[in-house]
């Protein structure tokens, strides 16, 4: 399970060093596509392989599943982790996304997000806000 939160630099070439606690649980090979709030999502191949069998539920002939699978779909990348921990961003996920040189890894449970260091301490702020509402209105997710 990825929990925790770390500040990270990209260097000049876009890599993201994972974070060393975090390391171990991903392996040599994950995914990165569009997460959620302004995030990208960084998976393990077997929580990948989970959620493209989750997408494959979906119906390709409604209108907001198509628009979903899409967009998740098309910006999914395949990354190798070298042997310092490093993976390579892609150039055009970094632009679309926003994610600027410093950057806030979290680990969220079955994946990690990588966050713009400017934006997420702007969604931190509203959600410890609203913190306590926000645990009131939760339900159990059905898996």
């Amino acid at each position: 399970m990825f929990f925790g939160t770390y500040f990270h630099t990209l260097d000049s070439k876009g890599r993201l060093v994972i974070p060393s606690k975090l390391r171990d649980e991903a392996g040599t090979r994950v995914y990165i596509l569009k997460g959620f709030d302004g995030a990208l999502a960084i998976y393990k191949a077997s929580e990948f392989d989970r959620l493209s069998d989750e997408f494959e539920t979906l119906s390709f002939n409604k209108k907001n599943s198509r628009a979903y699978l899409r967009a998740r779909l098309a910006s999914a990348c395949e990354l190798e982790v070298d042997r310092q921990g490093r993976v390579q961003l892609p150039t055009q996920l970094i632009a679309k996304y926003n994610i600027g040189k410093e950057v806030i890894v979290i680990g969220v449970g079955d994946h990690m997000e990588v966050w713009d260091k400017v934006a997420y301490d702007e969604y931190e702020k509203d959600v410890d806000q609203n913190f306590e509402t926000i645990a009131e209105s939760l339900e159990k997710d059905e898996r």
